[in-house]
């Protein structure tokens, strides 16, 4: 079937009856309940949007011939690189880059574990196949996906087999004939309770060995499996109007603790089964996790673009963008746009094809870029508090604009240089939900932790990072400068 449209995507979500929970009650319909509702209305956006702007969002399937989503795309040249992120930033603009599991971030890793499929032969080699068959069931049905990828935090000082209660995580229980039964808690499913499937995964950085096989697996499922549960947390749309949380009340995307009760996982579903030596490897060997980083790079320079423009409009607001101390922080999240724009630009020109004919991007760069943003996005929507000041604290509602009393007071009380009291404070509090709501603060927390702890992030990327050639030059420049005072 080709891409799908908004309307089916809904329609889908009904039809499955996904077995959610929130605020201590099951969920009957998530596509009418106020805490998902409105989500489910801005990714039923995405989908329409493939349809409004087909020349950038579809193309033609290499096995049906049908319209599905460019996101799906294993790219063959740079073209096809830069078609597949045009795409993604098509999508990012949406929301201003706040949706960051939006479907394209799942769609390049199954593409990229689909065509690069060899690895999972280690284990058995009918999990090659399903690899390759899951890619192709999920572009051209435009499966939308959420991921699990953590153990529960019981005791982070211990392997999951030296745990207290072992049996707490996510782990095999029985091989049968015509698949497995797990049987556990996995961490952190975004878009749990509002996607069709659910990929296991292992973590893209903590390491098991062999005692950890027991909790090594991959596999995709449905996500009304039965036995399988979504607990999802307290959400950040609070029925408010778009006005009041432009940000909040469009795009909580939401975070579920998945819960698996004995679910049974058939073979041709099983990418990995009980071998950690290949979950540790599966991301990179897989390149995975190159073309994740890409979308996550791509994504995140809109999300850029986004503040800066709300940043700027603040200054102008306001009248503040004379200020020496404003300017530079104005600069500040230029810098880090361009920054990014520019390990962009480098990953996909010096992007090369691998053993499956991918073409694949420079990885240093994306992995650069990885790593630095989480560090830097708190300092951006700090510059965002800081610019706002108090004026992130003065924002009455809609509202109080439209009560016939107070409303004129405060759009006079309320103007700014150049906007009027009701469109400053509807500036304002974008730029509070940007950063001071629980939404703003989700985001904040979310970026600085994308990949995982940012700690052991650089830990990894200083141990892999070539530093030989560099202490060579040093040593040659040593001993250049030795041989000139002997001969003095």
């Amino acid at each position: 079937m080709p891409a799908k449209t908004g309307k089916e995507y809904i329609e889908g979500l009904k039809k499955a009856n996904n077995n959610i929970y929130i605020h201590g009650e099951r969920v009957d319909d998530v596509t009418e309940h106020p805490a998902f509702k409105n989500v489910i209305k801005s990714m039923a956006n995405l989908y329409d949007l493939q349809y409004e702007k087909p020349e950038k969002m579809l193309y033609t399937s290499p096995t049906t011939d049908n319209k599905v989503g460019m996101t799906f795309l294993q790219p063959r040249s740079i073209e096809d690189l830069i078609k597949r992120r045009e795409a993604i930033q098509e999508w990012a603009r949406t929301s201003g880059g706040m949706m960051g599991r939006s479907p394209d971030y799942l769609n390049a890793e199954v593409m990229a574990m689909g065509v690069n499929n060899s690895l999972f032969a280690e284990g058995d080699p009918r999990f090659a196949e399903n690899a390759r068959n899951y890619y192709e069931y999920a572009r051209e049905n435009d499966i939308s996906l959420t991921h699990t990828l953590i153990h529960p935090q019981v005791n982070r000082a211990k392997a999951q087999h030296q745990q207290k209660d072992a049996n707490v995580a996510l782990h095999l229980v029985e091989e049968r004939p015509d698949g497995i039964i797990v049987d556990g808690i996995r961490l952190l499913a975004t878009q749990g309770g509002i996607t069709d499937e659910i990929l296991v995964f292992p973590s893209t950085v903590k390491k098991a060995g062999e005692l950890d096989d027991p909790y090594s697996l991959a596999f995709a499922i449905p996500n009304n499996t039965p036995g399988l549960k979504f607990i999802s947390r307290e959400s950040f749309d609070y029925g408010k109007s778009e006005w009041d949380h432009p940000l909040g009340s469009r795009f909580d995307e939401g975070d579920a603790i998945v819960s698996f009760e004995n679910v049974f996982v058939p073979w041709e579903r099983v990418f990995v089964c009980g071998n950690s030596s290949v979950c540790n490897r599966t991301f990179k060997e897989t390149n995975a996790v190159v073309h994740m980083s890409h979308q996550v790079v791509s994504k995140n320079i809109v999300k850029t673009e986004f503040v800066l423009g709300v940043a700027l409009s603040i200054m102008d607001a306001i009248g503040i963008d004379q200020f020496q101390h404003v300017q530079d922080k104005g600069t500040e999240i230029m810098l880090s746009l361009e920054t990014m724009k520019s390990h962009l630009y480098r990953a996909e020109h010096n992007a090369k094809l691998d053993s499956s004919g991918t073409m694949t991007p420079d990885f240093a760069a994306l992995d650069a870029a990885r790593n630095w943003y989480p560090r830097i996005f708190p300092r951006l929507t700090e510059i965002v508090r800081i610019l706002g000041a108090s004026g992130l604290m003065g924002i009455p509602t809609e509202a109080d604009f439209n009560h016939a009393e107070i409303g004129p007071i405060i759009h006079r009380g309320l103007q700014g240089k150049n906007l009027e009291g009701y469109e400053r404070v509807q500036l304002f509090r974008l730029a509070w939900d940007l950063t001071l709501s629980a939404f703003g603060s989700r985001q904040t927390h979310y970026e600085y932790y994308f990949f995982g702890d940012p700690i052991r992030m650089g830990m990894t990327y200083f141990d892999n990072y070539d530093k030989e050639p560099f202490k060579q030059y040093v040593q040659d420049f040593l001993k250049k400068s030795s041989g000139v005072k002997a001969s003095n």
